[in-house]
């Protein structure tokens, strides 16, 4: 019995030890990914002292990714090595609720983006989508606004649901009073878990019909140009741009996915397939980074020079 123990309590502790190494790696590079999208951007508004509509969403959607993966990082360690502050009022509440509005935040920016790139490269003639093409450089700020508005509203209804089961889990003391303790608590979550749903779902299908009408419109378009004996360099250029289109895609549907199983799991950090989520869950963010950094001119230049600059250096080093 004193052997199974031991056992047991050696595996908590190497997976505890593996789950903050695979989650430190996910964070750190994360953190430089998308500290070097704030920078190159900051550089750029210092110098030409304006901003246009895309490069002010990638600027909100690099802040928002680089604090997310700073608390990640943090929470991660808080949870795993002293998970007894977890029991100290309103200690998990306020995680749990900056959480979801960093989570959110993520989500709703890399959703905006989405929306902006459909809009502004498709090509229909449907007197809606013209009007949103005219107007959508005005229509970003209020998009970014209401991305931090919402994500807000979702982290304060978590801070309040969470505080209610955590108070009816201090009042539960006799066997009778658990039991109807856990019905109470499992009542109490379910909003959370239709709220939190409700956000993942919205996102993904803004990100999935703006991709397929933005798919669309570019494979239509390069048909076009096949026929007409166009050059090979905007026909490639459109291939490059329906690969990016169905790399972000597949990301977020496999984030979508884990979103999803995170609800299921919410509760039990402790178990295997958790943790499996919660690395799919940090690889949408740094993979959607990177693919940015390599479709952004601006910012594949940078990095090349950055890179190429590096490499000088351990060199003559």
């Amino acid at each position: 019995m004193e052997a199974c123990y031991s056992q047991a309590k050696f595996n908590a502790t190497s997976y505890n030890a593996m789950a903050v190494v695979i989650v430190s790696l996910q964070a750190f590079f994360g953190l430089w990914i998308n500290a070097f999208i704030v920078f190159v951007f900051v550089i750029a508004l210092v110098k030409k002292k304006s901003f246009n509509s895309n490069e002010k969403i990638l600027l909100f959607l690099g802040c928002s990714r680089f604090w997310y993966f700073c608390f990640v990082w943090a929470g991660t360690f808080i949870f795993i090595l002293y998970h007894w502050l977890f029991n100290i009022h309103p200690l998990p509440q306020v995680l749990n609720a900056i959480h979801s509005f960093l989570n959110f935040s993520n989500l709703w920016a890399s959703c905006c983006l989405s929306i902006f790139y459909c809009i502004k490269i498709a090509n229909f003639q449907h007197i809606f989508f013209t009007f949103l093409k005219a107007k959508i450089d005005r229509i970003v700020p209020w998009m970014l606004m209401g991305s931090v508005l919402l994500s807000l509203i979702i982290s304060i209804l978590v801070y309040k649901n969470t505080d209610e089961v955590s108070c009816n889990n201090r009042n539960g003391t006799s066997l009778g009073k658990f039991r109807k303790t856990n019905i109470k608590t499992d009542a109490h979550f379910f909003p959370i878990f239709f709220l939190t749903g409700f956000g993942f779902a919205t996102t993904f299908l803004a990100v999935s019909f703006s991709a397929l009408l933005l798919l669309f419109s570019l494979w239509r378009h390069k048909r076009r140009m096949q026929a007409n004996s166009v050059r090979n360099v905007s026909v490639d250029a459109h291939i490059k741009a329906i690969k990016s289109i169905l790399s972000f895609f597949f990301l977020y549907s496999i984030n979508f996915t884990c979103s999803v199983l995170s609800l299921i799991y919410l509760s039990k950090m402790e178990n295997p397939k958790s943790l499996l989520i919660l690395v799919f869950q940090h690889v949408f963010p740094v993979a959607h980074s990177l693919v940015l950094i390599f479709s952004n001119p601006k910012l594949e230049k940078t990095l090349m020079r950055t890179l190429l600059w590096v490499r000088c250096k351990v060199s003559r080093g």
